[in-house]
């Protein structure tokens, strides 16, 4: 169970029994099946990485909804680039892990909009933190939590400076989201769009 999802939970425990006292059948079985839902979202399994030093793991539990070259102009790493967008549901784990082991090099955070996180007009728009980091082969690659329509909070766990390993939980965006994966152009990728993918399990490619 993330942290994050504590307070969410003791909140419907305590509507529950507040609902308990006062003999209402229907508000209790709402508001239980409510905490249910909470604890299901906040949920955080127990996962290991398991991947050569070049591979590239899912940051993010859901279904990849684009795969596309992006040029320099439009691209965090001012070069061309592979971008790869995973959308996430609230069904989905929302915990986010690390793709690869290496270092945080930059850490931006954007005010913006809560557009659906499935819309393409989402990764401009829409409140985001922007992770940069330089993997330990001297790779750069960049990935982006982005808000979505009735998500309000983006959690980063990592700093800049912090060195991390590859499936290393570094946050969570809360109630459906994307995260946005922006790759060397000579990735050799490996999975397909509408892919469903696990966060810190599925490798979506090879960096070369």
């Amino acid at each position: 169970m993330a942290r994050e999802g504590i307070p969410f939970i003791v909140t419907g425990v305590v509507i529950v029994c507040v609902f308990i006292s006062l003999g209402n059948a229907p508000l209790i079985v709402a508001a239980a099946l409510f905490s249910l839902f909470v604890a299901a979202f906040f949920r955080d399994p127990s996962r290991e990485a398991h991947a050569s030093e070049n591979a590239i793991l899912t940051p993010a539990d859901g279904r990849i909804i684009g795969i596309e070259q992006v040029g320099d102009r439009q691209s965090p790493l001012g070069r061309p680039t592979v971008k790869i967008s995973i959308f996430m549901s609230v069904f989905n784990v929302h915990v986010n892990r690390v793709p690869a082991s290496g270092q945080i090099r930059e850490i931006t955070y954007r005010p913006g909009r809560f557009f659906s996180a499935n819309l393409s007009k989402a990764s401009e728009e829409n409140e985001c933190n922007r992770i940069a980091l330089q993997t330990d082969t001297g790779h750069h690659v960049v990935f982006v939590q982005i808000a979505g329509l009735i998500a309000r909070r983006i959690v980063c766990w990592v700093r800049e400076g912090d060195n991390v390993k590859a499936g290393q939980r570094f946050g969570l965006i809360r109630f459906g989201s994307r995260v946005d994966l922006y790759l060397p152009e000579s990735t050799q990728i490996g999975v397909q769009p509408r892919q469903k993918v696990k966060a810190g399990k599925t490798i979506l490619g090879y960096l070369s």
